[in-house]
């Protein structure tokens, strides 16, 4: 099982490049990466990736569409030490309704590493602003608020991330390994897991039939 060790023992990477719509100067921060069909690296097999940073010094962006296989909400609050709350007796509610929540397998780069993408309405030491709706925290202090339904009102969890060199995802994308597209946060934030990578390609005004043409295309090339 994986230890959610990262939570707040990191600072958020620097991103000072961000403009309104999340992008600036060619980069891609706020923006989606869909993995091409003939993605090599089988880790990223239909991969939605949100960017989080993208500048000279490299990319750092989240998988949005593929669960934990080894653990959940539950277990992360064990793991961080932290008691969710007690069931209502009055009412009969049970308490801590998010421990059932997904958490997401963000990238393979240091796994135990924790992430929350979040909009925008919740702020802290430790968040950085990603586009105009949404922001990435690291603290332990935010899981902790979702747990006690004090967090922001829309939230993705994420353990690990997907990481590139300096210019390397440029040269990724070139080779036809990635397709970016600008989406709002109703993809990101969406449940339906199994369909954020088909509802990606159609934010192109294609479907994933003609981009698996096109990928076959690219590599006759």
């Amino acid at each position: 099982m994986n230890k959610a060790k990262g939570m707040g023992s990191t600072t958020p990477p620097d991103n000072d490049k961000t403009s309104e719509d999340g992008a600036s100067g060619g980069y891609l921060e706020g923006q989606y990466l869909i993995a091409m069909p003939n993605m090599q690296d089988p880790r990223f097999a239909k991969a939605l990736v949100y960017i989080c940073v993208h500048n000279e010094e490299g990319a750092l962006g989240l998988v949005v569409n593929k669960p934990s296989e080894s653990i959940d909400f539950a277990d992360l609050l064990e793991q961080l030490d932290i008691d969710p709350p007690e069931d209502d007796q009055t009412t009969g509610e049970t308490g801590g309704h998010y421990r059932n929540n997904l958490v997401l397998s963000g990238g393979p780069v240091e796994a135990g590493r924790g992430f929350v993408l979040h909009s925008n309405e919740y702020d802290s030491d430790s968040t950085m602003p990603v586009s105009k709706d949404v922001s990435l925290t690291t603290s332990v202090d935010i899981v902790r608020d979702i747990a006690f339904e004090k967090g922001p009102d829309h939230y993705l969890i994420a353990l690990g991330y997907a990481g590139w060199a300096p210019g390397q995802l440029d040269a990724e994308i070139q080779a036809n390994g990635w397709l970016n597209v600008a989406s709002g946060t109703e993809l990101l934030f969406s449940d339906k897991l199994d369909e954020k990578w088909s509802q990606a390609i159609a934010e192109l005004g294609i479907d994933a039939s003609q981009l698996a043409m096109l990928s076959s295309d690219a590599g006759r090339a």
